[in-house]
């Protein structure tokens, strides 16, 4: 009897997170999904269950505290309960300066953004490996490559992990790749207070595009993913910017964003 590979899904309830639900369910993964809004986590469960025919368990959790870490943790250690895919996608974006903002705020970004990944990951990798397969897909950002605040470093420490950890998996079975997207037409950018209106059109990706491209190169067995043409060469030249110029570009970025605060 064929075993049904189950994923794990951080974040579940919106946006990219949802889309890699569905997805994975929709190629016939089992699912567990993880977010606060535990109703809202119901009712997805029970939408996949029916549309694809998978189990599709709900974990409560809030990721910016160390019992909801905890708790996501333990599932993905029971070795009765074998998970394939982890996918680390649960975020959020703070409106404020750093200088004077809330340090809390800041503390729980870090929190949700980075330890979680790593807490996540160590609990993940070792089953991974011993079964000889699994992939471990983190959600960062194609802010990572440009120095804009918190955020920016945030995703740019989920990068550099995943890249390294991928490095050392290799010639395991299990793969390690975060998906850099652009701005995508989700809840995230008004949870956080901003305005999609800001935003040039061209600019906006779909979550569909972001996913189905981030589990093609997870399977590719690929570090870093960077969904559609127009973002890979906005990250080409990013990479290649000489400090200076990127310096330049950072701080006309955060013009833009203070004044957005004020």
């Amino acid at each position: 009897m064929a075993v049904v590979p189950t994923a794990l899904v951080t974040g579940a309830t919106a946006g990219i997170g949802r889309e890699f639900a569905v997805q994975l369910a929709a190629r016939g993964d089992d699912v567990v999904l993880v977010a606060r809004d535990v109703a809202r986590l119901a009712a997805l469960a029970q939408e996949l269950s029916t549309r694809f025919g998978v189990a599709a368990e709900v974990i409560g959790a809030d990721l910016s505290t160390s019992e909801g870490v905890q708790r996501v943790a333990d599932r993905l250690r029971d070795a009765d309960r074998p998970v394939d895919t982890l996918v680390n996608n649960a975020g959020f974006g703070i409106k404020q300066r750093f200088v004077g903002g809330d340090l809390d705020r800041e503390l729980a970004l870090l929190d949700v953004l980075d330890r979680a990944v790593l807490v996540l990951s160590h609990a993940a990798a070792p089953g991974m490996v011993a079964r000889g397969r699994g992939s471990i897909i983190t959600v960062s950002s194609v802010a990572c490559f440009l120095a804009g605040g918190t955020y920016s470093a945030a995703k740019a420490w989920v990068t550099a992990f995943s890249r390294g950890l991928n490095a050392e998996l290799a010639g395991t079975g299990v793969t390690a790749t975060a998906v850099c997207p652009g701005f995508v037409r989700t809840e995230f950018h008004r949870r956080a207070g901003m305005r999609p209106s800001d935003i040039p059109g061209p600019l906006w990706l779909r979550p569909e595009l972001v996913v189905r491209e981030g589990l093609a190169d997870a399977a590719r067995g690929r570090s870093v993913s960077v969904p559609s043409v127009r973002y890979r060469v906005i990250v080409v030249v990013l990479r290649h910017l000489p400090f200076r110029l990127s310096d330049i570009a950072s701080r006309l970025a955060a013009r833009r964003r203070h004044r957005r605060l004020r």
